[in-house]
């Protein structure tokens, strides 16, 4: 291992160079005008890997974006790795928000900014820099690789799990290896074990068949965005606690362990508010932030859209107003149960008034997994010593849906081996990657198939 690791500190700069060209490409997902360079990302992805050594390297093609597929298989008789990522980014919007342009990497005080740079371009990066330090020093993994790089995941990797059941044969190995979540806090590296689920809704409604002058049809006809408000209103009470009636009944209550664990983590709320300009935490009540944030589950509205926004006065009584709203799942939370919850709920509090259309967008199961699982030990180790301590144990509040998919479908268990920090803007304005935390990951991956090679499974 000492000269995968020299070969990794020698080559610092030249793989941050190499990041950059990555980084460049607006493999946005969500916009249809960037199907173009979707494609040109994933062929970018292909051509890297092939570079780099892998074999057996192609685009394999779904209803939506290819999966970029490769493996190396030279390690008979040594655990095999499925490595996941994705290629594809959010928008960019609003651009205005950025302070340099969101797909030319540039590195501020140790940081590289740009869409994609910690979700999960440059984490997917590091494996591929990691595998090469092996492959050009030694010749050989110590464990045989197989990575599925697919470009939906920022919509929702809808044509994902039927990918995954048509191709259980390729795909068969003994742990999946994920990059794309987050350590506690910079400088305190961190194992996951759990994460939520997700259900995502549209409600549209409509009052009129036109948008309506207010002071001629105002009291006579019910203004959708009021009666949107409404509804929305009647999702939570004041405390936090969602009123959808049987929504608890299936979560799993935290553990003692765990809570006690949490509480000794270098957690500080004052400072969480300041970094975060929130002038005051909300959530269930008898909760700490961690626990709202990790183990309990959530309705937020994520979007709304009504009326007349634009600069000076229009009275108008909007005829349509649209709301997108998610809930956040527990163990053992189903995201079918759920959503068929939430919809017999809204339909009950709406009123006759407006017409209701309710679409579910996609979703995902919660997952769990025990902390002693023998490669998420593994994983520890190789943390350990590619950043120099011990890494605390978390869950976390976003969603991976994949990981159960991975657990039903093919039967294995998932590592989430992830070093992108909470403050990284994923998903928002400035996005970026400490590079710090970048190379300190790539030895600790290249030490993480080490670790797992050793395992006795």
């Amino acid at each position: 291992m000492d000269k995968v690791i020299d070969f990794i500190n020698l080559s610092r700069d030249r793989y941050v160079d190499e990041l950059k060209g990555l980084l460049a490409i607006p493999s946005i997902s969500a916009l249809p005008e960037h199907a173009g360079d979707v494609k040109r990302c994933a062929e970018w992805c292909a051509d890297e890997m092939r570079r780099i050594g892998l074999q057996n390297v192609r685009l394999i093609p779904t209803p939506g974006n290819p999966v970029v597929y490769g493996d190396w298989l030279g390690a008979p008789g040594a655990p095999t790795i499925l490595y996941y990522g994705h290629y594809d980014v959010q928008p960019v919007d609003p651009l205005d928000l950025w302070t340099t342009p969101p797909f030319e990497a540039t590195i501020r005080d140790g940081e590289i900014y740009a869409r994609g740079a910690a979700d999960d371009k440059g984490q997917v990066f590091m494996h591929f820099k990691a595998v090469e330090a092996h492959l050009k020093q030694n010749g050989r993994l110590p464990v045989n690789m197989k990575f599925m790089i697919e470009g939906e995941e920022e919509v929702g990797s809808a044509h994902l799990d039927d990918f995954i059941r048509a191709h259980k044969t390729e795909l068969k190995a003994d742990v999946v290896v994920i990059s794309d979540t987050s350590m506690f806090a910079r400088g305190v590296p961190s194992m996951c074990y759990g994460l939520r689920g997700l259900v995502y809704f549209q409600i549209d409604l409509r009052g009129s068949s036109t948008d309506m002058h207010s002071g001629l049809f105002g009291g006579a006809v019910a203004n959708p965005a009021f009666v949107l408000a409404q509804m929305l209103a009647q999702m939570k009470d004041r405390g936090g606690h969602i009123k959808i009636p049987g929504f608890y009944d299936a979560v799993l209550p935290l553990s003692d362990d765990e809570r006690k664990a949490w509480a000794t983590l270098p957690f500080n709320e004052r400072q969480y508010k300041k970094d975060f300009g929130i002038p005051k935490v909300f959530g269930e009540s008898d909760y700490t932030t961690l626990e709202r944030i990790w183990g309990r589950p959530t309705f937020e509205v994520n979007g709304l859209l009504s009326g007349f926004t634009g600069d000076g006065a229009k009275t108008v009584l909007p005829a349509v107003a649209m709301a997108k709203v998610s809930m956040r799942l527990v163990p053992d939370q189903d995201p079918n149960k759920i959503a068929e919850l939430f919809e017999t709920y809204v339909r009950k509090i709406a009123p006759k008034t407006v017409d209701l259309k309710v679409t579910r967008m996609h979703g995902g199961k919660p997952w769990m997994a025990s902390y002693d699982n023998v490669f998420i030990q593994a994983a520890g180790r190789a943390i350990e010593k590619g950043f120099g301590k011990k890494p605390v144990f978390v869950r976390e509040g976003g969603s991976i849906p994949v990981v159960s998919t991975f657990q039903e479908e093919l039967g294995l268990p998932s590592v989430l081996f992830g070093v992108g920090l909470p403050d990284e803007n994923a998903h928002a304005p400035n996005e970026k990657l400490d590079l710090g935390n970048f190379h300190n990951g790539i030895i600790a991956s290249a030490m993480l198939y080490q670790e797992i090679a050793d395992c006795r499974l």
